[in-house]
């Protein structure tokens, strides 16, 4: 009483940043946590997939995000031909399923949740896209069934 209260506050926001990939078929999430968003982690990424998918060709929709460019990505790409990539139309994030995953883990684990630490909350929320399915009308909508019938 009669001392202004000190509040002490961290100057710098931790943050934890994710990749995901949804396979439109299974309705499955391939997750990857990184320090950085950058062409190097996107590289990893990419590789999870492909070793994810290692005897099928790979049709990738990817938004412009500008860690999805950058040399070791490109080395990446053009050493893997069995991968396609369809760039989505600039800000058309309502066309990209995993904006919907997004969503959805953003729902169940971070909104008013009581976790106390950053980690355990980035803990929970990749095991809840690694053990959750999520539907998206973008195979009804965008003619799946033609798309996959090319990558047989």
């Amino acid at each position: 009483m009669g001392q202004t209260p000190i509040m002490r506050a961290h100057l710098q926001r931790d943050k934890v940043n994710f990749y995901g990939m949804l396979d439109l078929v299974i309705r499955t999430e391939i997750v990857t946590r990184a320090e950085k968003m950058n062409s190097a982690a996107t590289a990893i990424h990419l590789q999870q997939i492909l070793d994810a998918y290692s005897d099928k060709p790979i049709l990738l929709f990817w938004d412009r995000a500008k860690w999805h460019g950058g040399a070791a990505v490109k080395q990446i790409l053009a050493d893997n031909p069995r991968r396609k990539v369809m760039k989505y139309p600039p800000a058309a994030p309502d066309l990209n399923p995993q904006e919907q995953v997004w969503k959805a883990a953003r729902h169940h684990v971070s909104h008013n949740h009581d976790r106390s630490k950053l980690s355990e909350l980035a803990d929970s929320f990749e095991q809840f896209l690694r053990t959750n399915t999520f539907g998206y009308s973008f195979l009804e909508k965008y003619y799946i069934n033609a798309i996959r019938a090319m990558y047989k």
